[in-house]
C-alpha cells in the first residue's frame, strides 16, 4: 500500500474539515459533536497578523510565501479537544476558501493570477474557531504569472 503524499494528506484533511465545519452555527459554535465541544466556544487573547505579503503589492508566480505574526497565543502541533484559549493553529484563506491549516508562521501556498484576498485565522487546537473569531486584517494584492 502506498502512503498518501504530504500535500495530498493536507488537502484531504482540509476537505474533511470543510465538510465537518459546515455544521457550525454562524457564531462558530460547532453543532456536530465530532468537532470540539458542543458547548460555548472560548474566547482567545491572541491576535494574528499577516506580515507578508504587503497590501496592494503585485507578486509573480504560482506560489506565495506567507509570513504571519501571532501575539498572545502559541501554535501547537497536536490536535486535541482539550482546548486552551492561548493555544491553537492557523488557518489561511485565499478568496474566502480555506487553503491551509498550519502549525507554523511561515509557509508557501498555491495562488492563481488576478486580484487576491488573503486572511488568516487563529483557531483552537481542535481546529474550530474561538468566539469571537480571531481574524487577521484581509490583505488584497495582485498575482501575475
Amino acid at each position: 500500500m502506498n502512503p498518501i503524499r504530504p500535500e495530498l494528506r493536507h488537502l484531504l484533511f482540509a476537505l474533511v474539515l470543510a465538510l465537518a465545519t459546515a455544521g457550525c452555527a454562524g457564531d462558530g459554535t460547532p453543532t456536530h459533536p465530532a468537532i470540539g465541544s458542543t458547548g460555548p466556544r472560548p474566547s482567545s487573547p491572541a491576535t494574528v497578523e499577516i506580515v507578508s505579503p504587503a497590501p496592494s503589492t503585485t507578486v509573480q508566480g504560482d506560489t506565495l510565501h506567507v509570513v504571519l505574526r501571532l501575539n498572545g497565543g502559541t501554535l501547537v502541533p497536536q490536535t486535541t479537544t482539550d482546548i486552551r484559549p492561548d493555544e491553537g493553529h492557523v488557518h489561511l484563506y485565499v478568496n474566502n476558501v480555506l487553503v491551509s491549516m498550519n502549525y507554523g508562521l511561515e509557509q508557501d501556498i498555491p495562488i492563481q493570477p488576478g486580484t487576491t484576498v488573503l486572511k488568516a485565522e487563529f483557531v483552537a487546537a481542535d481546529h474550530a474557531p474561538f468566539s469571537p473569531r480571531v481574524w487577521s486584517t484581509e490583505i488584497v494584492f495582485t498575482v501575475t504569472q
